[in-house]
């Protein structure tokens, strides 16, 4: 049997290990903050034993020019976004280590962001039959619900409420997976700096995106002078925020088998000499 798929966003792992770790893990001689590699092995650990057992994972980085795309469409794409920590770039380095010695896969391919790569995976995986789920809290996977064998697995918040599927959609948010880069062109995307229809909430993005529509569908006179005015910019931010399905990967990126169980973070630590 092929394995189901874990698709890890991996930046995702390494912030929420960086910044929300419990305590800092700091090296013997008391020199090198070692939380975001520590963490992150941890959690990636911790996700596999309560939700990824019998899965294949496989880790997804953003390429340094992986922005560069949608940068060219808006030159105010992810243009808030302060620069890492240097810590921070040290631990992705070491990350990337520690995947290699617990041979757990990992893409960072160039000129991608890492949600194209799992969009694309994703819609491979299912094209051969595979349930997928995405370790992440970017809402901008949500557009992939539309298939009901993918799921949004977030292990920060209680286990009740860790999955999100396509099912969860329409009642969370008014439209349907589907139209999720609609629905957030209107209302914005404050982690990608995308603003958003100015006036447009998520009421009224789902009122004027009921019964199926999308963009092109809305009737002119629904939109207000301002929201029409702004209409091609609007079209561009969808365009930004649909994810890429067809990012020409290597073959050979998947095997399709489980991943053995992982080691604790602190035995591969060791064992990297990392302490």
């Amino acid at each position: 049997m092929t394995a189901p798929l874990l698709l890890v966003d991996g930046h995702h792992l390494l912030h929420r290990a960086w910044h929300g770790f419990p305590a800092r893990i700091i090296t013997r001689d008391g020199r090198i903050d070692r939380t975001g590699v520590f963490g992150f092995a941890a959690l990636l650990r911790k996700a596999q034993a309560q939700h990824a057992e019998h899965f294949e994972i496989c880790v997804l980085f953003d390429a340094e020019d992986g922005s560069q795309a949608r940068i060219a469409q808006d030159t105010g794409y992810k243009a808030q976004r302060p620069a890492p920590a240097p810590g921070l770039i040290d631990s992705l380095m070491l990350a990337k280590d520690v995947l290699d010695h617990t041979g757990v896969r990992w893409v960072e391919h160039a000129g991608c962001e890492a949600d194209d790569v799992i969009a694309t995976l994703t819609v491979q995986a299912r094209a051969g039959g595979r349930a997928v789920d995405i370790l992440t809290t970017d809402k901008d996977y949500v557009q992939l619900l539309a298939d009901p064998s993918v799921r949004l697995l977030n292990t920060s918040v209680a286990v009740e409420r860790r999955y999100t599927s396509g099912e969860h959609v329409l009642p969370r948010y008014g439209v349907l997976a589907e139209q999720w880069p609609d629905y957030r062109a209107l209302t914005g995307d404050p982690a990608d700096n995308i603003p958003g229809a100015h006036g447009i909430g998520p009421k009224t993005a789902a009122r004027l995106l009921a019964d199926r529509r999308r963009l092109e569908n809305i009737p002119t006179g629904e939109l207000r002078t301002g929201w029409a005015e702004q209409w091609p910019q609007i079209l561009r931010w969808r365009e930004m925020i649909k994810l890429d399905t067809k990012v020409d990967l290597p073959g050979g990126t998947l095997t399709g088998q489980a991943t053995p169980l992982l080691p604790a973070a602190a035995h591969v630590l060791k064992a990297l000499d990392l302490w």
